[in-house]
């Protein structure tokens, strides 16, 4: 009995809709195995770090006034953040009456500076008038940003304010900790 024939590989086959679908599916599947695998396998895995944000003195509470903003950088010098003392209790906020908060101050639209505005009790982007809520964890009200500003989180040791992470993405950066 003779053998059986293999095929040539150099042979062109043709390209169904399902043979190209099958083929893209196992290259986007053995693309997502391979950049997640290292993450999760034994040997050779790369640790996933929780970011160590540094805690930093940002203001003595007796130095924040009620609608009057106070500047200052957080998690590092290049990262622009604003603390103010609201006149009603906000999300997440510290101090009395829990109005004490804090938020970077680079829009999640294109990351021009915002600014507190305490007649509108809001912080507003000057480039594209996106606004965010700071009583509402930095919620955008109206405008073109992405997404909620992101806050810092805030705690009180004895009088001092001091600043110890961020909850979201600040705007331009793969991760807060450079």
């Amino acid at each position: 009995m003779p053998a059986p024939e293999t095929p040539d590989p150099l042979i062109a086959v043709p390209l169904t809709r399902r043979r190209f679908l099958g083929i893209g599916c196992t290259t986007l599947s053995g693309s997502l195995v391979a950049g997640i695998a290292p993450g999760v396998m034994g040997a050779g895995a790369q640790s996933v770090q929780k970011e160590a944000y540094p805690v930093v003195d940002v203001v003595a509470v007796d130095g924040l006034k009620e609608d009057a903003p106070v500047a200052f950088t957080y998690p590092d010098s290049s990262s622009p953040a604003v603390v103010v003392r609201l006149r009603q209790p906000a999300a997440s906020g510290i101090g009395p009456d829990n109005a004490i908060v804090a938020y970077s101050t680079l829009c999640t639209h294109k990351g021009c500076p915002v600014a507190y505005r305490p007649e509108r009790k809001l912080l507003i982007c000057p480039c594209h008038w996106s606004s965010f809520d700071p009583a509402k964890s930095g919620q955008m009200v109206i405008g073109q940003g992405s997404q909620a500003l992101p806050q810092i989180a805030l705690r009180l040791n004895g009088k001092m304010v001091q600043a110890t992470g961020v909850s979201g993405l600040i705007y331009g950066r793969e991760t807060n900790i450079l």
